[in-house]
C-alpha cells in the first residue's frame, strides 16, 4: 500500500524504520536537503513525528520476500527507483533472541535481494549497524576500536547486525554503506531518556566498579553524517561514528546533573555480579507477560563493557567530519526537548 502526500522532482530517498528516533530524525534531514522523502513504515507506526505533507508514506514486508519484491516492483514501475535507501528499521530488544536474527539479518537479505532481483539496486544502499556488531576493544589499555578490529559482538543484538553487514559485504557490486554509530542520543530517544530520568529523580545508578569509557553522537549530526557520505558518492564502505569524544560514565552523569540543573544526586555503583542476574530476573519476568524487557542479558553485556572509545579517524578524512553538537550541548538541547514535552 503506497500514501502519496505530493511529488517532487528531486532525487528519491527511502527510509525504513522511519517512525522510530532515528528514523524520524533521518526524514527531517531529508526533507530539509529537498529530497523526495519516502517513509518505510508499518500501517501500526505511529506517525507523530511524520506530520509533514511532503513526507510520501510506503509500507513494505520485508518479513515476506515474495510480498515485498511486489511492492518494490509497484513502487518502481510507478515513481522511478529510488536514488538512495537508508535501513534503518530493526529490533535492539526482543522477547526471543531468534527475533533479533529474523528482523535485522533476514529482512535486511530479503531487502537487498529484492532489489537486486527486480533490477532497482539504488546508488547507494546505507544500512544502519551498530558499535556492538564489532563487539568488545581494548578493556586494559583502552584503545580506541578502529574499522580494522576484528569483530567479536558479545550481544545477540550485534551479532544480528554482523551477519547483515557480512551478507551486504558479499554481494557482489553491491553499493553498501555501513554505519556503526555508538550511542545515540538526542529529542525523540526514549533510551537515555531512562537515565535524564533517574537522574531528575536523584538517583544515578552505575554497573560495574572499573573506569568505563563511553562515547556518543549526537542524532541530527548521525544523519548529516549518512547524507554527506552518499552525496559524496561513497559506497562499499563502513564507518564508525561518534563525536570523537571520550568520556567516563560519571563525566557523562555530570553532564546530564548539570543540564537538569539538579544540586544532589545519590551515585551508586553497582557490582557487576549483582547487575546479571538482576538483569536475567528483568528479562525473564518481562518474558512472562508476553514483553521485551529493555534491562535483559544483551544489556547487562553492553554495561559490563568497559571500552567504548572508537577512531573516527576515516570520517574526518572522507567528508572533514566536524561534529555540531559535542556532548554538553547536545544533552541540553534534549534535556530541553523533553521539558518541553512534558517527559521531564
Amino acid at each position: 500500500m503506497i500514501v502519496i502526500m505530493k511529488q517532487m522532482n528531486n532525487k528519491k530517498v527511502l527510509i525504513t524504520g522511519a517512525s522510530g528516533f532515528i528514523g524520524s530524525t533521518a526524514v527531517d534531514k531529508a526533507l530539509e536537503l529537498g529530497y523526495d522523502t519516502w517513509a518505510g513504515i508499518r500501517k501500526s507506526s505511529s506517525r507523530k513525528y511524520l506530520s509533514d505533507s511532503r513526507i510520501n508514506f510506503t509500507f513494505l514486508d520485508c518479513s515476506n520476500k515474495e510480498n515485498l519484491k511486489n511492492q518494490l516492483k509497484d513502487l518502481t514501475e510507478n515513481y522511478g527507483k529510488f536514488d538512495y535507501i537508508i535501513h534503518i528499521a530493526g529490533l535492539t530488544k526482543a522477547l526471543h533472541k531468534s527475533d533479533f536474527d529474523e528482523v535485522n539479518y533476514v529482512q535486511t537479505r530479503n531487502l537487498a535481494e529484492s532489489l537486486i532481483e527486480i533490477g532497482a539496486v539504488p546508488d547507494a544502499f546505507v544500512l544502519m549497524s551498530s558499535l556492538s556488531a564489532l563487539g568488545a576493544g581494548d578493556e586494559k589499555g583502552y584503545t580506541p576500536i578502529n574499522i580494522e578490529h576484528t569483530p567479536n559482538p558479545t550481544t545477540s543484538y550485534g551479532k544480528s547486525k554482523l551477519k547483515a553487514e557480512n551478507f551486504l559485504k558479499g554481494l557482489k557490486d553491491f553499493p553498501y554503506l555501513i554505519i556503526r554509530p555508538t550511542g545515540v542520543y538526542g529529542p525523540r530517544d526514549k533510551d537515555y531518556y531512562i537515565l535524564m530520568k533517574a537522574v531528575k529523580s536523584g538517583l544515578d545508578v552505575g554497573a560495574g566498579l572499573k573506569k568505563q569509557i563511553l562515547t556518543f553522537i549526537y542524532s541530527e549530526d548521525l544523519v548529516e553524517v549518512i547524507f554527506k557520505l552518499i552525496e559524496k558518492g561513497l559506497v562499499r564502505r563502513e564507518y564508525i561514528v561518534a563525536d570523537g569524544d571520550f568520556y567516563t560514565d560519571t563525566e557523562f552523569n555530570q553532564i546530564v546533573q548539570d543540564a537538569l540543573d539538579k544540586k544532589h544526586v545519590v551515585r551508586l555503583k553497582i557490582p557487576l555480579f549483582l547487575v546479571k542476574p538482576a538483569a536475567w530476573i528483568s528479562e525473564k519476568t518481562a518474558s512472562i507477560f508476553g514483553k521485551a524487557s529493555t534491562f535483559n542479558s544483551d544489556k547487562y553485556r553492553i554495561m559490563k563493557q568497559r571500552n567504548w572509545a572508537c577512531d573516527i579517524t576515516p570520517l574526518k578524512e572522507d567528508i572533514n567530519f566536524e561534529p555540531k553538537y559535542r556532548l554538553r550541548q547536545g544533552v541540553e538541547k534534549t534535556v530541553k526537548w523533553y521539558k518541553n514535552q512534558g517527559w521531564l
